[in-house]
């Protein structure tokens, strides 16, 4: 995979809350990125297990994807490592 799949994190009050009670991430994607791609992008970047990927288009015209994390992975520790928090 030539092109880098995952963009940039979301640091939003609702992200922050995903990471603290759900275990889960946001991030800005590629728009033409698949789910499977996000999920193998991000296991690789950040040696993490991911358990679930959902996307959707924000009215902008931006693709998020939301991450669940395997319970092994916390959302937190990841988002310190990306300086979110």
């Amino acid at each position: 995979m030539s092109r880098s799949v995952i963009q940039s994190p979301v640091a939003t009050e609702k992200a922050i809350r995903l990471m603290q009670n759900e275990n889960k991430l946001v991030f800005v994607v590629d728009s033409r990125a698949r789910k499977d791609e996000i999920k193998k992008d991000l296991e690789e970047l950040f040696s993490i297990k991911v358990v679930d990927v959902k996307t959707f288009i924000t009215p902008k015209g931006k693709k998020r994807a939301i991450v669940k994390l395997h319970s092994d992975n916390l959302a937190m520790d990841v988002a310190t490592k990306l300086g979110i928090l």
